[in-house]
This record gives structure tokens, sequence and C-alpha cells, in this order.
């Protein structure tokens, strides 16, 4: 099933939905309203049950995204800067707070907000015309929605280059460095990510949110992560899921998760 907004698309695939960037002409650019949908789109499969796992692509393939619409900021438009709870759902899954999986398809270039979108993402799938930068500094200013947390998923040395030179680093460099897990052909992008969104969202809902946490508070902060993982464990270890995973596996059947 296929649903459409001016600005996003909205497509399901049994428990995992995909939502596609649809401004290629302006090669994906990030508007007020395009954050507002996305965000919009977050908490509405949040909500759902029904909903394991997201495939976030583009249209086109020029970009998957070339981040802030500069035209919209140099005419002092919308850019996202709002505190309505879409907005708010927006930065969350920039930050890698939204609990559920997502998985980028990348379709093309990804540019300043457009790698910093990205960089809340779980696992990024690329195809190999991909290329990854954040140019800011070279337009006097600094990744500042995120993008200063790439040194998070690659080595610190690549992490300043990057941010220091505005450079652009190829598919299979993400890959090199760690940003991206599979480089693919274009033809085979949505299909691959499809398969890690069917396969991260095979597992249990409360354990897929506290790995996305716990691995993440490993990295960002450690002094944190001990108090998280004993939160995890009391909720994990003693729910539904836990008992339903263990009975399904002695009884050799799939476990029907309840996310409680």
């Amino acid at each position: 099933m296929t649903t459409a907004t001016e600005e996003l698309l909205h497509e399901r695939h049994g428990q995992v939905v995909v939502l596609t960037l649809n401004r290629p002409d302006a090669r994906n650019a990030l508007t007020g309203s395009l954050i507002r949908s996305i965000g919009d789109a977050l908490l509405t499969a949040e909500s759902d049950t029904d909903t394991r796992a997201i495939v976030l692509t583009a249209s086109g393939d020029r970009a998957f995204c070339a981040g802030m619409d500069l035209r919209a900021f140099a005419e002092g438009g919308d850019v996202g800067s709002g505190s309505d709870p879409a907005t708010e759902a927006y930065y969350r899954l920039t930050r890698g707070e939204t609990p559920i999986p997502i998985i980028a398809a990348v379709n093309g270039a990804a540019i300043g907000g457009g790698l910093e979108l990205l960089l809340g993402c779980d696992l990024i799938i690329a195809c190999r015309e991909a290329r990854f930068g954040l140019p800011e500094a070279r337009r006097g200013l600094f990744p500042g929605g995120g993008g200063t947390n790439i040194g998070t998923r690659i080595p610190i040395g690549a992490a300043l280059e990057m941010t220091m030179t505005g450079e652009f680093v190829s598919a299979q460099r993400g890959y090199d460095l760690g940003l991206v897990n599979a480089v693919v052909d274009a033809t085979d992008l949505i299909a691959t990510a499809l398969d890690y969104a069917r396969r991260v969202g095979a597992c249990a809902p409360l354990s897929l949110a506290a790995c996305k946490e716990l691995v993440r508070l490993a990295v960002t902060d450690p002094t944190t992560v001990t108090e998280r993982l004993s939160h995890w464990q009391s909720v994990v270890f003693t729910s539904k899921d836990a008992i339903e995973g263990a009975t399904a596996f002695m009884e050799k059947r799939d476990p029907q998760w309840k996310g409680r």
C-alpha cells in the first residue's frame, strides 16, 4: 500500500514502513514542512504495534538529501526550528532516540543535514554512487544539527577530516570507515534495505529498543550506560516477550512478539 503527501511518501511492506523524501527537484533538501512530515510519520509508527522497522530513502537518483534548503534559509523561511511534537520527533531521530529500528537506503549524495539525518539511523545501506559530506565549514557554518557526532560512527581522524575540509567520501570509503553497512547496486538498494529491516524487525521490540540506546550510550555517554543497563535489564528480562522468546525456542517456532 502506498500513500503520498507532497513531500513525503509512505509505503507499507508488511511490518516495515518505507518513508521516501520526495523533493527530487530540490535534491530532497530539508524544509520545515518536510521535517514535520518525517516527524509525524515517526510518531505514527511509534504508536503502531504492527510497525517493527522503518526504511528511510529518497526520490530520484541525484541525492538522498542535500541538507538544509539554503534558499529557504537565506530568505528567512521555515527550516524546522519549531518546538511542536512532530519537529521534536524528527530531532529525536537525528539523535538516534527513536525506539523503532531505522534503516537508511541512500540513493545519492547525503550532504550536511542529510548526513546528520543518516547518523540517527541504525543501519545505512548505500548505492555505489552515494557520497557523504559535511561541507558546512565551507559556507561559514558548522554541522550544528548533530554532524559533529560523526566521530561516534567513524574514527576521529576521519571525522575531523570530513568536518574540517568539507570534502566528500564515496560509498566504498564510507563502508571502509564503518559509516555504511552495505554498498549495493542502485537496482538492489530498496530490496537490500527491506531485507535488513525484516531481519531486524523479527527481533523483540523491547530488546531492540534496549540495544539501540545502550550501544549508543556506550560510545557517547559511558557514565550513564550502567544506570540504563540496569533499567533495561529490569524491563526486558521480566517482560512477556522474554518468556515468549524462550518458549518459542523450546517449541521450535517463530516467536509472537507483543512489545511488552
